[in-house]
């Protein structure tokens, strides 16, 4: 029997206690390495690459915009919404929310997504489109109808802008006279406005947005920056803000102003039909109207004595009454006789020859 080779360390005992670790290595330094021709001849290939975000500062203000929307959007809101997700790289996105759900659970939406402000659009009935801007998780919030909605794709402006830069914001002077005004003033800014050193932002500025208040409504517009003329030409996209109510919590809560000069979409069509209503009314009354004047009878004109002034008499011939039958009038053509009669005239002479 041969015997099998032993392990080494069979005999010994195994050690009681737990393994050590080994200490972890101080991290070795990298040298600054000065690049030769070569280098730069490498670097020079990748010419064409899109060199990452630039930021050469700490990120300190932390702000995260949530944008997303309801279910039952058109195709014009979904445009508009990838729009604004474009110009702003602090936004970040989710999925459609169903319409059953209560709005303060977007608050939890918020705190999942580890963002502190959020724009949501809701759809209604399929054609009206309301926006709440809100102040995760504790206000104010505003709810608005977006109104005249016009896409990047849709409008094919000439202007353009760098991808990530930070826009300037400029708002009319209404804003600093109104305290409702002023409340949605710093809202804008703080949602709009891209935070410094942000990772996904470049350190640029070359476009403006601009909040113009005409007509009760609030006015959005994005203009580049044209740096050898200073002038403004616009980007998109645009839209019209129609203030609904200011609430001081996140998508609820206590109203601290309400619009008196809003008008409600379905208001808008119901004065639009009863107008149309009217009209067709108007119409039917000045038809009858028209059927009872030619029903009723015409007064009479008074005769005109100068009618007959032009007209001259006629001689009168008299009238004579024949009481006796005229004659008949002798025709002096005689009528030619057909072929078949005169055959029926040869028959009779001659049938009567023969009796």
């Amino acid at each position: 029997m041969v015997a099998g080779k032993r392990k080494r360390g069979a005999g010994k005992a195994a050690p009681a206690g737990p393994k050590k670790k080994r200490p972890k290595r101080a991290p070795v330094e990298k040298k600054a390495v000065v690049k030769g021709p070569s280098s730069v001849a490498e670097a020079g290939r990748d010419e064409h690459s899109v060199p990452p975000p630039v930021s050469q500062g700490k990120w300190k203000n932390k702000e995260r915009v949530l944008v997303f929307s309801s279910r039952g959007i058109n195709f014009r809101t979904r445009h508009l919404m990838k729009d604004l997700r474009t110009l702003m790289p602090h936004s970040k996105a989710d999925t459609k929310m169903d319409r059953k759900d209560k709005l303060f659970i977007i608050n939890e939406v918020c705190e999942m997504k580890n963002c502190n402000k959020c724009i949501y659009f809701e759809a209604k009935k399929k054609q009206d489109l309301y926006v709440w801007l809100s102040n995760a998780p504790q206000g104010p919030s505003a709810k608005f109808l977006v109104q005249n909605i016009h896409t990047l794709a849709e409008l094919k402006m000439t202007g353009n802008c760098l991808r990530g830069s930070r826009p300037l914001l400029s708002f009319d002077s209404t804003f600093d006279k109104e305290p409702h005004y002023a409340l949605l003033k710093e809202l804008f800014i703080q949602i709009f406005s891209t935070p410094q050193y942000h990772p996904k932002s470049q350190p640029f500025v070359d476009h403006i947005f601009t909040f113009s208040i005409v007509d009760n409504r609030i006015w959005f517009r994005n203009y580049q920056i044209v740096e050898e003329e200073a002038a403004l030409v616009e980007i998109g996209p645009r839209f019209v803000l129609n203030l609904i109510k200011i609430f001081r919590g996140s998508f609820g809560g206590q109203t601290l102003y309400e619009n008196p000069h809003y008008q409600s979409p379905n208001m808008h069509r119901r004065a639009i039909r009863l107008a149309t209503a009217a009209k067709f009314r108007e119409k039917q009354q000045v038809k009858e109207l028209q059927k009872l004047r030619r029903k009723e009878e015409k007064p009479l004109v008074p005769e005109d004595p100068t009618d007959n002034v032009f007209e001259t008499p006629a001689e009168e011939k008299p009238m004579e009454i024949e009481l006796v039958k005229p004659e008949p009038k002798i025709s002096l053509k005689k009528k030619k006789k057909k072929p078949h009669q005169r055959e029926r005239k040869l028959k009779k002479k001659l049938g009567g020859v023969g009796v």
